[in-house]
């Protein structure tokens, strides 16, 4: 990828005073939401928590789109939601659907930008709560298949909605998919799982009975493109007759995506992320004690229960680098005000940002609870609502259906959350995370390269006397050189740097045009010297 992309970074600069740019800055108000749209039919294993057997659920997304916009190519970016594979409250938490506030905020705000966002369901449940490990593991891996299954089918229907209408209006070889907490682990699944073989690791299979975990004759081929029906008489249903396990949606559309971010989550194993495989971008609390940052053990953040051990973002992003597969955001150069923050803590890792969240406080709650680390500061929620569901809910313990329990224990690895705090972290993964998107997915214009160069580049002080500053946030100078009125060239500069300052003493008094070279853009300002 050439480094003319390096523009992207002059736009998270808010003081600096240019004309927008659609992908980075919103240059929409408002924005149109299109409400529970049916992406898909498949069979939800949810109804086993009410001791009724498998059967099929209709899987919803919401639509974002620009308000008011023209265009009809628009690149897609597709938002998995976090939750535990469980639905809200039944999980522990307060979060855990497409409506959750922080998937909201970042649909809304993509849409904005230009983008077509997605928001989407997928289907839920696992025994989380089983005495035995090896069954809590195999039927989590099992979730998040059926998630990266539904993941690819949503990106199916997208380019189905092309093929037929274009209803919203997008581009279908431009598709972005992202996820939040376990919404991590669907993206980093549909970012890297390719084969079938790559489902019988020894960490998948049962030391019981030898049985892999996931059997894809059973639930599904990886795309979830295939009917596939569970034996009858064979644990753990035991049905008197076959179940209907998996339906094929779109199967006749690609279900490849151009790039994967996760937001927290983690990856099932790292033999899934090869060579040549598609750039991604990582977000992760630095201690977060559902999703190890590193190779760790996932435990169940409601008994503390352990799971899988899996592959963090940190482990994620080593492996990114060592194929190559983030050099399109190695070669942009980006040295913006995000890129620059997650350089100090991502250990050399392109891709990666890092949160520190501050410790965990040691004095206890009212309730006697303590702190966690952080997993999800970027979350919010409503606490008065949060804790009257808990109360309610029948998978609350009488012991903790009391007033303020539940909001009090939702705070435990969120402690200070607001809705300010919340949109101060989605500030900051957006800002990171759009210039990289608009990397991967080529969306510049020469005009557009040209242009914010050009406004991101400032001469000061402009008139001057004995000196000057020149930097530029979009790109580094490479060179300069220093004409006068006539066109005589006066001075010139080696500068490899984003900012160079020139001692102008000896430059008589008048009116000079400074030529500043970068490697995709030459650019001229003038400058008059007192």
């Amino acid at each position: 990828m050439k480094k003319a992309l390096l523009f992207l970074i002059s736009f998270t600069f808010c003081f600096m005073s240019f004309s927008q740019t659609r992908y980075i800055d919103e240059v929409f108000s408002d924005v149109t939401i299109h409400s529970d749209v049916n992406y898909g039919t498949n069979v939800s294993v949810l109804p086993l928590l009410l001791n009724a057997p498998p059967s099929p659920t209709s899987l919803l997304c919401d639509i974002y789109e620009p308000f008011g916009d023209s265009l009809t190519d628009r690149p897609v970016v597709i938002l998995a939601h976090t939750g535990v594979f469980l639905p809200p409250v039944i999980n522990g938490q307060p979060t855990g659907s497409k409506l959750d506030s922080s998937i909201v905020e970042q649909c809304k705000r993509w849409a904005k930008k230009g983008y077509v966002a997605v928001a989407f369901n997928y289907r839920l449940g696992w025994n989380a709560s089983s005495s035995v490990q090896e069954v809590r593991t195999a039927t989590v891996i099992q979730a998040v298949y059926r998630g990266m299954q539904d993941a690819r089918t949503v990106t199916r229907f997208m380019r189905s909605t092309h093929d037929n209408g274009n209803t919203y209006g997008i581009n279908p070889s431009k598709i972005v998919l992202g996820g939040h907490g376990s919404g991590g682990y669907v993206s980093l699944a549909v970012a890297t799982l390719d084969t079938a073989m790559e489902m019988y690791l020894p960490k998948f299979i049962s030391p019981t009975n030898g049985q892999p975990f996931v059997i894809p004759q059973f639930y599904g081929n990886i795309y979830g493109t295939d009917s596939t029906f569970y034996p009858d008489s064979t644990p753990p249903f035991n049905s008197p007759i076959p179940l209907l396990m998996n339906i094929p949606n779109h199967e006749n559309y690609s279900s490849d995506v151009n790039m994967a971010f996760n937001v927290g989550g983690a990856l099932a194993d790292i033999s899934w992320l090869d060579d040549g495989g598609i750039p991604i971008v990582s977000f992760h609390c630095y201690k977060d004690p559902f999703a190890p940052i590193d190779t760790g053990d996932v435990v169940n953040p409601a008994t503390g229960d352990f799971v899988v051990e899996l592959m963090g973002s940190r482990t994620v992003q080593h492996y990114s680098k060592l194929y190559g597969n983030n050099d399109v955001f190695v070669n942009a150069g980006l040295s913006d005000a995000f890129t620059n923050a997650a350089n100090l803590n991502n250990d050399g890792y392109e891709g990666f940002y890092k949160f520190i969240t501050p410790p965990p406080s040691t004095t206890p709650n009212v309730f006697g609870q303590y702190e966690t680390e952080q997993a999800s500061p970027w979350d919010w929620w409503n606490l008065a609502a949060y804790d009257t569901a808990w109360r309610l809910s029948p998978q609350t313990p009488a012991a903790a259906a009391i007033p303020g329990f539940g909001a009090a224990n939702s705070l435990l690895d969120n402690p200070t959350m607001s809705i300010a705090r919340g949109n101060t972290y989605i500030d900051t993964i957006q800002g990171y995370l759009n210039p990289r998107i608009y990397v991967a997915l080529n969306l510049g214009n020469s005009t557009d390269v040209q242009n914010v160069i050009l406004s991101s580049t400032q001469v000061y002080p402009n008139p001057a006397n004995d000196k000057i500053s020149i930097s530029s946030y979009a790109v580094k100078i490479n060179e300069l050189d220093i004409y006068d009125i006539s066109g005589k060239l006066v001075e010139s500069h080696y500068v490899n740097a984003n900012k160079i300052n020139i001692n102008t003493s000896k430059l008589n008094s008048g009116i000079y045009f400074i030529e500043i070279k970068s490697d995709v853009s030459k650019i001229k300002k003038k400058v008059i010297i007192n």
